[in-house]
């Protein structure tokens, strides 16, 4: 029997303005990567979603991106790599604070939007987050794209490393997603979702934009919570797993 994760981003609300169907979507995944008030969320935010991720039995990483709350994290940043380890450390370590006082675990890190792409393909900057993970805690889990250099340093430096898919983004030949500025980088249509997102489990395959099949490894399958149709999607890829005898467990079952 296959087994894989089933992971969302959670938390992304911000003072008054509200982001995503938090407590709907819980309900289907196994894994929630917390924002850490860099380039989302707040405090008071980030103690709330600890509490319902814990109040829903569910995983629970830290999300660490740019200090970008305008662009929401998805702009490319210049930074050292001094900086994007210190960075790291720092938002772990914000969402370690109300782990500990609600008495959860913090199971993994997945680095967000455009600090996750470069480190994808920036070994050094990939490297710099690795070691800042490693250096706070060497048995916390790195969930990184699939095949990327992220995985490949982290795997370097000692981490325990999940590989990530992504249910409604194409891909490039490369194995990178396709930039969002492009057509075609979402993928709309949830059926042609679903069954690429099985085909990724099974057959260790995608079809890229080009049409060309790569070979992909899939230890967790990243669903988003912020759509129109967000918690319906996630319902139905929760049952289309389940259909095919693919059992949704956490990084820490899978790996």
């Amino acid at each position: 029997m296959y087994r894989v994760d089933l992971n969302c981003d959670l938390g992304e609300s911000f003072g008054r303005y509200k982001l995503g169907l938090d407590e709907e979507v819980i309900k289907y995944v196994s894994s929630v990567n917390i924002a850490c008030a860099f380039h989302a969320s707040d405090p008071v935010v980030m103690e709330k979603t600890v509490a319902l991720a814990k109040g829903n039995n569910v995983s629970i990483g830290a999300h660490p991106g740019f200090l970008d709350l305008m662009g929401f994290g998805r702009r490319n940043m210049d930074i050292s790599l001094e900086e994007a380890k210190a960075y790291t450390k720092y938002q772990i370590g914000a969402l370690y604070g109300f782990c500990k006082s609600k008495n959860v675990k913090l199971n993994h890190v997945k680095p967000h939007g455009a600090l996750y792409n470069m480190a994808a393909k920036d070994y050094s900057l990939a490297k710099a987050i690795c070691e800042g993970i490693y250096e706070f805690d060497k048995k916390i889990i790195l969930l990184g794209l699939s095949g990327s250099e992220l995985v490949r340093a982290g795997e370097e430096i000692g981490l325990k490393c999940a590989n990530e898919v992504f249910a409604d983004r194409a891909y490039e030949e490369d194995g990178s997603l396709v930039s969002r500025k492009k057509e075609g980088a979402v993928i709309t249509d949830e059926e042609e979702a679903m069954n690429r997102v099985i085909d990724m489990i099974t057959k260790k395959q995608v079809k890229t934009i080009s049409g060309k099949k790569i070979y992909i490894k899939a230890d967790s399958i990243c669903v988003h919570g912020d759509g129109i149709k967000a918690l319906e999607f996630v319902k139905k890829i929760n049952k289309k797993l389940k259909e095919e005898n693919i059992e949704i467990k956490p990084l820490s079952q899978v790996l």
